[in-house]
């Protein structure tokens, strides 16, 4: 597969079209041609500092050029880049670390108290640092003293791209590997829905540490040859001047970032004449929001996707308000069934489908998979069953074929946009000397869509302190993860063989 390696991409653009426009930051603007001897110098100080093809390299940047560069770069060298959350908490860090045993570590120095905390805290792994940013860029320097290294490394459609992290239910981390053909092939089921072309403007407010900003915009993007613009952070009003200044034609965001896009819309009054899709993902976005936009002239496409495998539903611009509440139909690169959840104990070959309207689980096959769970054997047989993967969430699907979330199976929540799992949260929490038992919950937030709420037995004298409880989350957990609201209970809810019953916590609310 010729154009497997998310690196050729580039220098095939460079060549063809070398002075179109490719990448733009709060740093800089760059051409096809530019952006390509970057990312061949990035790749040749990577080989220089015993990067070697197959080891890690992990990625603590924000939305800027160097995440992009180094992604690619790494590519370049068949090494594989580990993107990690720059808000999560220094233990969480060094969890992923530990697990990852990445043999460089690229950093924001504007989080160097937190890599400082997570590299000391990381057992087994001391990685080697460079700062990205500062008042001395050693990524700037490093590049400015690599030759370029033009050769391309041959990527087989199964070598690893990324391994990019996913909470699992029991609290431990999963690294999800991503190899070179999921990228290709998630890029062309972009390139179809958003009608990508080299002509588009791609603007990128979700951070790039997430898959959705690298894997669903980023990437689809210099896939079609078309122009990433990378926004440092989220704040509505600049958004809409950004489109404006830019003449932006392709904008994603999570629900939460809509709801905010659309309070500061009126306000604004942004020219959005260069805008011709808007899309959503990471949540499910209320249909009066997609109302709202399509009276102003806009319509919302949404999607519903994970980690494990980006895209996997598109809901189009003509049926966005029709179809309303719906994620829409499958995505080309994919088959897609509804399978009753008591059949997934037999053999694929045995599942049974449900009927149109009936509630089952998810389950997917085809190129826009991952290979598996970094290290995890056991978790991988879990969820890749002969070529197919369980989502995990449930969902059913009309007469036309749309598909509507209905849940999901596993007890996960999102809080704007951010995937939040109890158990990981719990065993925090589990720590604290008041706390005898706690469960977590999502509930309902008008502005996060859901954020979570801990129920705690207390241990004998002890009071409920919410504060002190926030404090102590807080210092260990990134804060979307920490709960809203702490409610003390004598005793939690459970079935007679012990498992906590979280359906019957918070009827109250």
């Amino acid at each position: 597969m010729q154009d497997a390696n998310a690196a050729s991409w580039i220098a095939q653009h460079a060549a063809a079209r070398g002075v179109r426009p490719a990448l733009r930051d709060a740093s800089r603007a760059l051409d096809y041609a530019a952006l390509d001897e970057r990312c061949a110098r990035a790749a040749s100080w990577l080989a220089g500092a015993g990067v070697r093809r197959g080891e890690r390299v992990a990625l603590l940047l924000g939305n800027r050029g160097a995440m992009l560069e180094a992604v690619l770069g790494a590519a370049r060298i068949g090494a594989i880049s580990v993107p990690l959350n720059t808000r999560l908490a220094a233990p969480e860090l060094a969890a992923l670390l530990e697990d990852a045993r990445p043999v460089l570590l690229i950093a924001e120095a504007g989080v160097r108290p937190l890599a400082d905390a997570a590299c000391a805290q990381a057992r087994r792994v001391a990685p080697s640092r460079l700062e990205v940013g500062g008042a001395s860029d050693a990524w700037e320097r490093a590049l400015a003293a690599a030759p370029p290294a033009r050769e391309v490394a041959a990527a087989s459609p199964e070598d690893p791209l990324l391994l990019m992290y996913t909470s699992g239910t029991t609290g431990t981390p999963k690294g999800a590997l991503l190899p070179h053909r999921k990228t290709l092939f998630n890029s062309r089921n972009a390139e179809i829905f958003f009608g990508l072309s080299e002509r588009d403007r791609t603007l990128v407010v979700v951070p790039l540490f997430h898959s959705f900003g690298l894997n669903i915009l980023a990437l689809p993007t210099l896939y079609a040859g078309a122009e990433v613009i990378l926004e440092a952070r989220f704040e509505p009003a600049a958004v809409w001047r950004a489109v404006a200044r830019h003449r932006v034609s392709v904008l994603g965001g999570v629900p939460t970032m809509f709801a905010a896009l659309l309070e500061a819309f009126d306000r604004e009054r942004p020219d959005v004449s260069s805008l011709r899709c808007l899309f959503t993902a990471g949540a499910a976005i209320p249909v009066e929001v997609i109302h709202a936009f399509a009276k102003r002239g806009l319509a919302l496409k949404q999607g519903f996707g994970q980690t494990e495998t980006s895209i996997l539903c598109c809901l189009d611009a003509a049926d966005a308000v029709r179809k309303a509440g719906s994620v829409g139909k499958p995505v080309p690169h994919v088959e897609l069934r509804i399978v009753r959840r008591e059949s997934l104990v037999r053999a694929p070959s045995r599942w049974e489908d449900c009927a149109p309207g009936e509630s089952g689980e998810i389950v997917v096959r085809g190129p826009i998979t991952m290979t598996g769970y970094w290290g995890r054997p056991a978790a991988t047989a879990e969820t890749l069953r002969d070529g197919w993967l369980l989502t995990g969430d449930l969902g059913s699907r009309d007469a036309d074929g749309f598909v509507t979330l209905a849940g999901r199976s596993k007890e996960l929540f999102i809080s704007g946009g951010e995937n939040v799992y109890p158990r990981q949260v719990e065993l925090v929490y589990e720590q604290h000397p008041t706390v005898r038992e706690v469960a977590v919950v999502g509930v309902a937030d008008a502005h996060w869509g859901e954020v979570g709420r801990a129920y705690v037995v207390l241990r004998p004298g002890a009071a409920l302190d919410p504060e002190a409880l926030r404090r102590f989350g807080r210092e260990r957990l990134a804060a979307f993860k920490v709960p809203r609201s702490f409610v003390a209970v004598p005793e939690l809810p459970r079935t007679a063989s012990g498992k906590v019953q979280k359906h019957l916590l918070g009827r109250e609310s």
